[in-house]
């Protein structure tokens, strides 16, 4: 069997989201949201192959987005393109600002208390390397209901801001990657996933 297949993933029911607030698109409004969102009185682990078409659930997901801001004052962010082998085949070949993933079941196999952010950690272990100090915080969350993919996903956006722009992929399917001007990925939007053309408005296009 495949991997989607025996997965097992942190979902929150849809109609719990709604009851906190529902938006399209981006909110800053981490404060509303994070706490409830991540309580176990509401998530659970559900088989990702049930959960991929049911509307009825949302699978949470880690976003993080690294920035970098040069000597000159300007802002850079780490992107990269999907290759084919990446888990969610709607999204390869298209440019992302976004490292993360699911949160799996065996993200609670260490004890700890927080599975998202065990789940966020080893996700960004297995994607990237990150040779540089940064500092790490919660800026919004991502809705988009527009999409099929976005129907059942729940994005929680992190922003890392690195002291240096080394960050690098660990990943074959990870390609083409490296830091860019803010500017020039506002002016190439086209070619990126949704939720990195929501996120990159929202944070620093002032959408």
């Amino acid at each position: 069997m495949s991997d989607i297949q025996t997965e097992r993933v942190l979902v929150i029911p849809t109609e719990v989201f709604r009851q906190l607030g529902y938006f399209q698109g981006f909110t800053r409004d981490v404060d509303r949201y994070l706490a409830d969102l991540l309580d176990r009185r509401h998530v659970t682990f559900r088989p990702r192959a049930e959960v991929e078409e049911d509307p009825e659930f949302k699978q949470l997901i880690p976003y993080v987005i690294f920035l970098h801001r040069d000597a000159a004052g300007r802002n850079t962010v780490f992107q990269y393109t999907r290759g084919k082998g990446q888990g969610e085949g709607r999204l390869h070949s298209k440019r992302s600002v976004g490292i993360g993933g699911h949160i799996s079941s065996e993200d609670t196999n260490g004890g700890g208390e927080h599975p998202f952010e065990e789940g966020m950690r080893r996700e960004l272990d297995e994607e990237v390397a990150i040779d540089t100090p940064y500092t790490a915080r919660c800026v919004g969350l991502l809705n988009d209901d527009q999409t099929p993919v976005g129907q059942v996903h729940l994005g929680l956006v992190h922003l890392f801001e690195v002291q240096r722009p080394e960050v690098r992929s660990r990943e074959p399917d990870i390609i083409e990657s490296g830091f860019r001007a803010v500017e020039d990925i506002l002016a190439d939007l086209e070619g990126f996933e949704t939720w990195s053309q929501i996120s990159m408005r929202a944070l620093f296009g002032g959408g």
